[in-house]
């Protein structure tokens, strides 16, 4: 009598998810955090250079609107499509042309001659960062063990705190340089190929995860041949092929149980982007505003030691609690602080008076936001659906964060103008208490749970798949 499918996946998977950290994990973990440190770098330092173009191509604020957001927007195009052809055609067939997109939108947009082409350059940089989400947090889940799983995923990143580090500092050097601002800005631009084209050809080399050669493939033996060979321990024999689990998109739309999760993932992303990116693209506004006398120079340098102290610490301290603190307790605390100190900076009289004490609670405010929802609300939707729609979760939730951050850093110059500095604060002090409130609801713990058992794979082996009444399970 044949084994269930749900058994032999267990088995073909226990030695990849009982192994102490290795050599393969490390290796993935850089080929996958590279992508994130692209990616902050090329959303950060979009701000200094239409702070640089504004005098030399006479921007007007609807040209630094679209600037700001545009691949913030295409973002939200890159994290659906490669979420849902990761699912249908495999991790390694996609895995790699997200950099690619990186590459070439970079070295386009430093030669770029005019705002409109800027913009569209600046939309292929979108789409790439869209779809490095999906891509490399799946790829390390999927890679990762039971009892790491949180901290190699959260490490992968955190890699998007030395970019947001990295960005002021090349900003601030060339600032500082002499050379002339009309090809500053571009430089700035073009440095943001040189990583992403380094992890190119790492990325294309990546095998294919045994998760979803097992779940979505069907091909136990192949699965059992790759954990063998990162793990050095052989897994129990299993039959050559298994039943692949349902792939369709309706598993997560007519569950229960999956259709709680991803509303929970996705606007608990959206709320935290609101906050985070509409302060992160336009921290030049901020400082600008908090202090209006001082030059591009100094606010740079500004956000630059905001990062250092407070976000990069914060990343870090993330990636090496997760695993015992939980995802779903550091989001909560994350959230609460986050809407604290936004609070402090809207409701205390003339905080923003005082230069030292508003960028003390600001940068308390970027360490909670890395320490909290920055972090964990990318681990989440690596976790918590099954094999064969993991992408598209995944994707559905990294879109809606990027929606939210476009919508934040599209407005965030008018809301300035509008509402002011404490005003502006107040708004994200109650995006922020709003995304506490979701994750208490809507999201469960999955520290310690092997990958399938924290993505509850087991109701797709139920009868109830098999004959189409998707709905009954877990109703």
């Amino acid at each position: 009598m044949d084994r269930p499918s749900s058994s032999v996946r267990d088995q073909v998977l226990r030695p990849l998810e009982e192994s102490g950290l290795a050599r393969f994990h490390w290796k993935t973990w850089l080929t996958a955090g590279m992508g994130f440190f692209t990616d902050a770098y090329d959303l950060f330092i979009i701000g200094v250079v239409t702070t640089l173009l504004t005098p030399l191509w006479h921007l007007t604020t609807l040209d630094l609107m679209l600037l700001n957001s545009t691949a913030l927007f295409a973002a939200v195009v890159g994290a659906l499509v490669f979420g849902r052809l990761m699912d249908r055609l495999g991790r390694k067939t996609i895995y790699g042309i997200e950099a690619i997109l990186l590459t070439g939108g970079a070295i386009l947009s430093a030669l770029a001659p005019n705002v409109w082409l800027l913009i569209l350059f600046r939309f292929i940089v979108g789409v790439g960062i869209g779809g490095d989400y999906p891509m490399s947090g799946i790829i390390m889940s999927e890679y990762s063990n039971r009892k790491r799983r949180g901290f190699l995923v959260n490490a992968v990143f955190a890699m998007q705190g030395f970019g947001l580090l990295i960005g002021p500092a090349v900003a601030a050097l060339l600032l500082a340089s002499g050379v002339p601002d009309a090809t500053i800005w571009r430089l700035m631009l073009g440095f943001g190929a040189i990583p992403a084209a380094v992890v190119i050809w790492l990325r294309r080399s990546i095998a294919e995860t045994p998760h979803f050669m097992l779940g979505a493939r069907g091909d136990a033996t192949g699965a059992a041949q790759v954990v063998e060979h990162l793990t050095a321990a052989k897994p129990a024999a299993a039959p050559n092929e298994i039943k692949p689990l349902p792939g369709s998109a309706r598993v997560l739309f007519t569950n229960g149980r999956f259709l709680l999760t991803l509303v929970g993932t996705a606007f608990s992303w959206m709320f935290l982007d609101m906050a985070f990116y509409g302060n992160s693209v336009s921290s030049s506004l901020v400082m600008k505003a908090l202090s209006p006398t001082g030059t591009l120079l100094q606010h740079t340098v500004t956000s630059m030691l905001i990062f250092l102290v407070a976000a990069l610490p914060g990343y870090w301290i993330s990636a090496l609690t997760i695993d015992r603190l939980g995802r779903k307790f550091i989001q909560i605390m994350g959230f609460a602080a986050m809407a604290i100190a936004y609070g402090i900076l809207w409701l205390v009289p003339n905080i923003a008076a005082n230069t030292g004490e508003f960028l003390l609670v600001y940068a308390i405010s970027y360490f909670f936001i890395e320490f909290g929802p920055n972090s964990t609300t990318f681990v989440f939707p690596s976790e918590v659906f099954p094999v064969t729609v993991r992408g598209l979760g995944f994707g559905i939730s990294a879109s809606a964060g990027k929606f939210g951050a476009a919508v934040a850093a599209f407005l965030f110059p008018v809301l300035l103008i509008q509402l002011h500095l404490s005003g502006t604060m107040g708004l994200l002090a109650g995006i922020s208490a709003a995304g506490a409130l979701l994750t208490a609801l809507a999201l469960r713990e999955s520290k310690g749970l092997t990958l399938r058992e924290a993505s509850q794979e087991a109701l797709l082996e139920t009868p109830a798949w098999g004959d189409g009444a998707a709905t009954r399970v877990g109703s």
